[in-house]
């Protein structure tokens, strides 16, 4: 049984792009692993760019499951694999934005146990600059209560473009007590960490996981050419030595589900000579 004061310890990763990005959390969680004393109680990753920075197939998802990711949040890319379809529904970690239309493959929550206590995993879409969906501000207020009554811990991944939208979001989450929300979808990682309501963990966004010298995790040259000319340009993933890896850790009360820290994370490795 959790007591009072006890915390939990999350780590949770930044949109993963391509094998750069599986890459760099294979080595950053390489080196935790490497520790006596287990850093982490419980892991999540943003892998809706994983498999080539569109989408996720099946053998990504087990490989990152392997490196032990205990849940994988998504976003609006998710579907960009076809073979998602074919297993999105067996996965027991992915889940894919919750407003969703209704009928819509996978599920927008699970709830993890994690050190005798519970925690609860929510995934969103904004809808600024974003695919029409359901309204992610009617849907909480419908399915939290219920939620937090299984589980103390609420984290919630808000998948979104506009950082008004996410701030917004993110204070509406915290007078449900919700205990975090960090955002994704910008690849870049923002300096606004805080405790909103002395309740509730925030980022913009916790940034991204690739190719250090990149465009958000892509190559230069054909983003270059698709923004000079307007043109439409296959993007393919950028390969470089230089590996980047974005995340934060936040400590939450195992028991009343209160984030008491969030801390970014940055983390950069040479492969170079691995590579030789």
């Amino acid at each position: 049984m959790t007591t009072e004061n006890e915390q939990i310890k999350v780590l949770f990763i930044g949109d993963i792009v391509g094998r750069p990005g599986r890459n760099a959390v294979k080595y950053y969680l390489d080196g935790l692993n490497a520790c006596d004393k287990k850093e982490y109680d419980f892991i999540i990753a943003n892998v809706e760019n994983a498999s080539h920075g569109f989408g996720l197939t099946e053998k990504n998802h087990n490989d990152l499951a392997a490196f032990g990711i205990d849940c994988f949040t998504s976003g609006n890319h998710i579907w960009d694999k076809k073979d998602i379809y074919s297993y999105i529904n067996n996965s027991d970690r992915l889940i894919r934005p919750m407003n969703y239309p209704k009928g819509t493959y996978g599920v927008g929550y699970r709830i993890f146990d994690v050190k005798e206590t519970k925690i609860a995993v929510m995934n969103f879409l904004g809808r600024t600059f974003m695919t029409p969906v359901d309204s992610p501000w009617e849907i909480l207020e419908k399915e939290i209560e219920q939620i937090k009554q299984q589980a103390p811990v609420v984290i919630v991944d808000f998948h979104a473009e506009a950082t008004a939208e996410k701030i917004c979001f993110a204070k509406y989450c915290s007078d449900h007590k919700v205990s975090a929300v960090i955002g994704t979808h910008t690849h870049v990682q923002t300096a606004d960490e805080k405790i909103i309501n002395d309740y509730t963990a925030y980022i913009s966004d916790a940034g991204f996981c690739g190719a250090h010298d990149s465009v958000i995790g892509m190559a230069y040259e054909p983003s270059l050419k698709r923004l000079i000319t307007s043109i439409p340009e296959r993007f393919d993933v950028a390969q470089t030595p230089l590996l980047e890896l974005n995340a934060v850790s936040i400590g939450f009360d195992a028991v009343s589900g209160q984030a008491q820290s969030i801390e970014r994370i940055n983390y950069i490795k040479d492969i170079s000579e691995v590579q030789t």
